[in-house]
């Protein structure tokens, strides 16, 4: 055997062996190697589309979580409001009732005032008659002198 024919031999059954590879072998290997590209592809793709969702959503969240705050906020300051309406209201009750009472107890007073003086004037009358009988050393009769005794207690 030559070295040449030996050469030709393997450069044949290498040949040989690149078309069977070429026809047999590598078109499987590339539809896996295709499909597995595409599965990745598409992986990569429904992680996109995934962020992307995530990101509208913690929007949405931020959003609403917002709304909320802004409605808890509205809820306390009405609640304050009405709670300081309420109090203005009861402080205002208070000042009518307690302007009720003192003008009440004014007029209470005023008119135990008013017998009071009824009756010093009755009892200064009385002691005025005694006064005036001790001195005449007589009698008086106070109902011959009513209109006089009347009188008198008017200018007491």
């Amino acid at each position: 055997m030559s070295i040449t024919g030996t050469l030709i031999v393997q450069m044949i059954v290498f040949l040989i062996l690149v078309g069977f590879t070429m026809k047999f072998v590598w078109p499987p290997i590339a539809a896996a190697l295709d499909e597995r590209a595409q599965k990745i592809a598409a992986g990569l793709s429904a992680a996109d589309k995934a962020k992307a969702e995530l990101v509208a959503a913690d929007k949405k969240v931020q959003a609403e979580l917002s709304a909320a705050k802004d409605s808890a906020a509205k809820r306390l300051a009405d609640a304050e409001r009405l709670a300081q309406q309420l109090v203005e209201e009861a402080k205002a009750r208070a000042s009518e009732e307690g302007a009720k009472i003192v003008a009440a107890a004014h007029a209470e007073a005023q008119q135990e005032s008013t017998k009071a003086r009824e009756v010093l004037r009755e009892q200064v009358a009385a002691l005025a008659v005694k006064g005036a009988e001790a001195i005449l050393k007589r009698e008086v009769n106070a109902g011959v002198h009513a209109e006089l005794l009347t009188r008198l207690k008017t200018e007491l």
